[in-house]
């Protein structure tokens, strides 16, 4: 594969490339200048004694900065393009190198004591807390949120989600047996006299709508009467008919002992042990249950309510303005403020958070860490060498550099110790 085109690099790594590029010209230039004064003072040395010093510190200086050119270069590819064996390292064992990185970060990194002791002392609720009191944050975070819960929401398939309410209906509605369940709950009502309100109720709206069509009641009874009765006397038995009914509601409104109060009591009452215990009660309230919740209308209910509440939740995500968002954003902003001044909060937060954080370290840092593996595996061998070269090749051309400083002075100390005792 062909090295990357300047073109084809980012700003940063053509800035690398162009600081590469000047470190290796300084580096090469500074062998250079020691051959060149290697090559006068080993022409003049006989002339002047004293540039044996001179050649024996350009000696050393070229050997150096040969050494580590050597070094340097066999680290991304074979020196001169002689496959010389142990060069080209980088290329050659990209995916061990990769291997190994994955290793040393999962056991030096990934580990549950050192995530607990840097979470530990971050301060994860408060700062949090800090930083969500403020309302816009509170309200970037209602919108990112919003934009989350809308792509959800559009990518349930509508029949699943119908499917999965049929589902819970059916187990927590349909298959539980309602009677004796309906049946103890009325007991308790009609012991309680908490079915006073509701019977109230029923004969106040008797009572008006009595009040309200005093004209339903004309025929109603006289129609029955034999033809030969007197029309007077049609009327009449309307009219005590009506007034029988208004007397008797305002008797049963009035009189929280009347006969019909009593008998609603036990008519209430012997319904709810009929629940608990009739298995014929029983088997027409589960029959009635399923034939409702059966019926293809209320299948149909079920699905237009949840396209309904789809749409609604979909148009209140999409508006800043409306009430969900808005409440949101409150109540991140609350719950910002809560986590800097309740200490029992921060801490709870900073155990759940730190807790969960180990246990994820624990059980997936494997995982977390074959990311880096694969993802060396992955990269070509070439582009991968010149890649690592950009980040680190500038201060290796330094390790040339000092090489040959290095060098110089070590074969200028050689040469004289030499020249001092064996001479």
């Amino acid at each position: 594969m062909a090295r990357t085109p300047t073109e084809l690099l980012s700003p940063a790594d053509q800035q690398r490339r162009r600081s590469l590029s000047r470190m290796k010209a300084v580096a090469l230039g500074a062998l250079l200048f020691m051959a060149l004064v290697f090559v006068f003072s080993f022409a003049f040395e006989q002339d002047v004694p004293a540039l044996a010093y001179v050649r024996a510190a350009a000696e050393g200086g070229m050997v150096g900065a040969l050494a580590d050119w050597f070094a340097v270069t066999a680290l991304f590819r074979h020196p001169l393009g002689i496959p010389i064996p142990h060069t080209a390292i980088i290329p050659n064992r990209k995916d061990e190198i990769g291997q190994t990185l994955g290793d040393f970060v999962e056991t030096e990194f990934l580990r549950g004591d050192v995530v607990r002791e840097k979470l530990e002392k971050s301060a994860i609720a408060a700062r949090l807390g800090e930083w969500l009191a403020v309302p816009d944050h509170a309200g970037r975070i209602a919108a990112e949120g919003s934009v989350m819960a809308s792509s959800v929401l559009q990518a349930l398939s509508d029949d699943d989600v119908q499917g999965i309410i049929e589902d819970l209906a059916r187990e927590h509605l349909i298959d539980p047996e309602w009677g004796p369940p309906l049946g103890d709950w009325l007991s308790r009502i009609v012991t309680a006299d908490a079915h006073r309100s509701a019977v109230d109720l029923g004969f106040d709206t008797i009572a008006t709508w009595l009040e309200a069509n005093h004209t339903s009641f004309t025929g109603l009874f006289s129609r029955r009467l034999p033809g030969w009765v007197p029309s007077l006397a049609h009327r009449f038995v309307d009219d005590a008919v009506y007034n029988e009914a208004i007397k008797f509601v305002a008797a049963v409104q009035a009189d929280p002992h009347h006969p019909a109060r009593v008998a609603i009591d036990g008519y209430l009452a012997r319904l709810a042990d009929n629940l608990q215990h009739d298995p014929a009660t029983i088997g027409r309230l589960e029959d009635a249950k399923v034939s409702v919740f059966d019926s293809p209308r209320v299948r149909q209910l079920a699905g237009e309510a949840w396209n309904t509440a789809k749409t609604g939740l979909l148009a209140s995500l999409a508006d800043p303005k409306s009430a969900l968002r808005q409440r949101a954003a409150a109540a991140l902003s609350e719950i910002g403020e809560r986590l800097t001044t309740d200490a029992a909060l921060q801490r709870r937060v900073d155990v759940w958070v730190i807790d969960a954080a180990v246990f994820l370290v624990d059980r997936y840092r494997h995982d977390i860490a074959s990311i880096i593996t694969d993802t060396v595996e992955r990269w070509d061998a070439e582009e991968t060498t010149e890649k690592i070269e950009l980040m680190v090749g500038r201060d290796l051309q330094y390790i040339r550099l000092n090489g040959t400083i290095v060098g110089a002075l070590a074969g200028l100390a050689i040469y004289t110790i030499a020249h001092a005792f064996f001479r």
